[in-house]
C-alpha cells in the first residue's frame, strides 16, 4: 500500500501522518498535545518518543542503523518474536525471530477519549513464515502515544495445536552518560550473565555499567527504573505478562565491531528489555491469546 493510500485510510489530521522514511520504508509520524513519536511500519518498530516540550528523546537510534529489507533497525524498540535470542531449536534461523525484519500491516489508527493516539500494526502467518516457524498466528502491536508510551504485543494462536514462544521489547534507551546511569528495581534478583558464560549470579544494589553487560534477570516482580542524571530524568518501566528482563550494553569492543553502531555509541545507550526469556516461556492454547505489555514513563528531575 502506498503512502497516499495509507494517509487516506489511516491518517488523522493533526495527529497521524504517513510518509516515506529512510530506505523508502513507510514511517508514521504521531503528534498530539502530550507527545510525539516516530514509528516504522517495516519491523513494527517505535523509533522515537518525546514528551511535548522536551528536547531529549526517550529512545536511542543509531545514526548508522540499517534501513534495508531483511535487516533489523538498530535502536528504538525492535520486536523479538516468536523467540528471543538464538534459535531455540538450533536450526540456524535468525536470532530474535523473524518479525523485526519484515513489513507489517497497518491495522488501525485512532484517537482515544483522553486525546492519546493509538496505532495498531499487525502480522499474520503466510506460506513464507510457515517455512520458518510452522504455526498459524495473528500478531498485533498496539501502541498508545500520550504522556507515556504504552506498547502491547498480542499473540493469538489461530492454529489447532498449542504454541510456545519467547519474546521481547528490545528497547534501546537514550542516556546522557553511561558512566552515570544506573538501573534500580532488580536488587536481589538472580540473573544469567551471558557475558560470563551464562553463569547465574545475584544482583547486589543497583545495576551500573562499567564493562559489557548482557544479563537476563529472573523472577522480576517490580517496576524497573533507569536513572539518567546526565539528562536529569528517570525512566519508569512497568510491565505485564513478563517475569524476566534483560539489561544490555555492548561496551567499547563490541560497539566498535558492529557496523550499524558508531564506535562510541555504547556511551549513549542502554537496553532494558521487557521479555519472556530463558525459563519464562509462554504457551498459548489454540484460540487463545497472550499480551506482553510495557509502559514507559519519563520523570524529569
Amino acid at each position: 500500500m502506498g503512502i497516499a493510500q495509507l494517509n487516506r485510510d489511516h491518517g488523522i489530521a493533526g495527529q497521524v501522518e504517513f510518509f516515506e522514511g529512510q530506505g523508502g520504508f513507510p514511517f508514521i509520524r504521531v503528534k498530539n498535545a502530550k507527545a510525539s513519536a516516530l514509528i516504522s511500519v517495516y519491523a513494527g518498530q517505535v523509533l522515537s518518543f518525546q514528551p511535548a516540550g522536551k528536547t531529549d528523546d526517550l529512545m536511542f537510534l543509531s545514526q548508522k542503523a540499517y534501513y534495508q529489507a531483511g535487516k533489523a533497525i538498530k535502536g528504538g524498540v525492535p520486536i523479538c518474536w516468536p523467540w528471543f535470542g538464538p534459535d531455540p531449536e538450533g536450526k540456524d534461523r535468525a536470532a530474535h525471530g523473524f518479525v523485526r525484519n519484515r513489513m507489517w500491516d497497518v491495522i488501525e489508527t485512532s484517537v482515544t477519549a483522553n486525546g492519546d493516539t493509538q496505532v495498531v500494526l499487525g502480522l499474520t502467518d503466510t506460506p513464507e513464515t510457515q517455512t520458518i516457524w510452522p504455526h498459524a498466528f495473528i500478531l498485533r502491536l498496539e501502541m498508545i502515544v500520550g504522556e507515556t508510551l504504552n506498547l502491547a504485543l498480542v499473540t493469538r494462536n489461530t492454529g489447532d495445536q498449542a504454541i510456545s514462544i519467547t519474546q521481547a521489547f528490545h528497547t534501546y534507551f537514550s542516556v546522557g552518560n553511561i558512566h552515570q546511569a544506573r538501573v534500580s528495581g532488580l536488587e536481589g534478583r538472580q540473573y544469567l550473565d551471558k557475558a560470563d558464560e551464562g553463569q547465574q549470579k545475584m544482583q547486589s544494589g543497583a545495576v551500573t555499567i562499567s564493562s559489557e553487560v548482557d544479563r537476563i534477570y529472573l523472577d522480576v516482580l517490580d517496576d524497573i527504573i533507569v536513572h539518567d542524571p546526565a539528562l536529569k530524568r528517570r525512566i519508569y518501566i512497568a510491565s505485564q505478562g513478563s517475569q524476566t528482563a534483560v539489561v544490555w550494553n555492548p561496551w567499547a569492543r563490541i560497539s566498535a565491531e558492529m557496523a550499524d553502531l558508531q564506535d562510541d555509541d555504547y556511551l549513549r545507550m542502554l537496553c532494558v528489555e521487557t521479555t519472556n526469556a530463558a525459563t519464562d516461556i509462554i504457551t498459548i492454547q489454540p484460540g487463545s491469546e497472550f499480551r506482553l505489555i510495557a509502559n514507559y514513563r519519563i520523570e524529569h528531575m
